[in-house]
């Protein structure tokens, strides 16, 4: 590895990010076609949407586009080419086809459908591979985190976002919660959303907040698909989530006859996942959303079901808007069991710290 191909690399990770809320459920990402010198780009793309062109194929027309022949021309791609028929063919064929010398992968693909196998065939047909350095490997994991979770444990990654003030309010007693960020606290939240399959919430949240739970404050090719944890589906039929858009997952401990049909009119698929205790089983919807293709779970919820994930162990992530400001008594960010020893909490570590207009964002990831 080169200078010159971390450079390279680098803006294939860049096109890869423009594949956000455009590739789901395939993997985003990015393809930089050069010259044997590296120092002329023939061409460049993207993963388009499920079902059309992948990003070697995208470079490939570029360079076409351009007048570039490919041939004895270096790839550099941020994940391994896939080696399988899927709804397109596969791109390592692609570029054995193109004639070109060398590839540099940023990553494997864990996918049993390929795993290894793109860059077998790669080296089979006389093409040199080569594998990028850790921090490259680093970067290009966390544009595909969810994919990568989905393909290595069979769950989506799950980064549940809070609002929430310095002295840990996410909102008052009375359940108010708008507006305790700003303005561009909460555009960015959107461009969190615009990453996920889908994004999940409970049915208090629903009532008391009645949230629109889509993306509307950056532009995006897909909009998520919205899960509500409902175990008695109490959630009101009028809530602006049945309003517009694919409506929303139910998902539910003790379907009644009359509440089923009541969400099924309004064009809601109900899904019944009963745990302990008349509650939801969590873990059993995680596996049925990534079942369903969902690499990034974005969870906008209230204490109690950020509570039952975070003692269920699926919190991967967790994605917090610190506002200044002291609210007093009110909600908490997740209701938890009682401890009488420190030696039992929830330990995280600070992925990273980061201002947002007037507010502060900490993501923090399992030790």
């Amino acid at each position: 590895m080169t200078d010159m191909d971390s450079t390279h690399l680098r803006t294939a990770l860049a096109l890869a990010e423009q594949a956000i809320g455009l590739s789901d459920p395939n993997p985003r990402v990015g393809c930089v076609l050069t010259d044997t010198s590296g120092r002329l780009v023939l061409g460049q793309g993207h993963t388009q949407a499920a079902g059309q062109a992948h990003a070697e194929v995208m470079a490939l027309r570029d360079a076409a586009q351009r007048g570039h022949d490919p041939r004895g021309a270096t790839a550099y791609v941020t994940l391994e080419p896939c080696s399988h028929h899927g709804r397109t063919p596969p791109c390592c064929d692609a570029l054995v086809a193109a004639g070109v010398a060398r590839v540099v992968v940023a990553l494997g693909d864990p996918n049993p459908a390929v795993n290894g196998q793109g860059t077998a065939r790669l080296r089979a047909a006389g093409i040199q591979v080569d594998i990028a350095s850790d921090e490259i490997a680093l970067a290009a994991r966390d544009v595909n985190i969810g994919f990568m979770s989905r393909m290595e444990r069979g769950r989506p990654w799950v980064r549940a976002k809070v609002a929430c003030s310095i002295d840990g309010r996410t909102a008052l007693t009375n359940g108010r919660s708008q507006w305790i960020t700003g303005p561009d606290a909460r555009t960015e939240g959107h461009a969190w959303r615009k990453r996920a399959g889908a994004i999940l919430s409970g049915s208090g949240t629903v009532r008391y907040d009645d949230p629109r739970l889509d993306v509307r404050l950056v532009p995006t090719h897909l909009q998520p698909q919205r899960v509500i944890v409902d175990p008695r589906l109490d959630t009101p039929t009028s809530a602006q989530l049945f309003q517009g858009g694919a409506r929303p997952l139910m998902v539910t401990a003790h379907p009644t006859p009359d509440r089923v049909a009541a969400f099924e009119a309004l064009g809601s698929e109900v899904l019944c996942l009963p745990g302990v205790h008349g509650r939801v089983d969590l873990d059993a919807l995680i596996q049925e959303l990534a079942r369903r293709g969902m690499n990034e779970l974005h969870v906008e919820a209230g204490a109690g079901l950020n509570g039952g994930l975070a003692q269920a162990d699926l919190v991967d992530e967790w994605l917090i808007y610190l506002a200044p400001m002291l609210m007093g008594p009110g909600r908490a960010l997740a209701d938890m069991p009682g401890l009488s020893d420190l030696g039992g909490a929830q330990r995280w570590r600070f992925h990273d710290i980061s201002p947002v207009g007037q507010d502060l964002r900490l993501r923090l990831r399992k030790l």
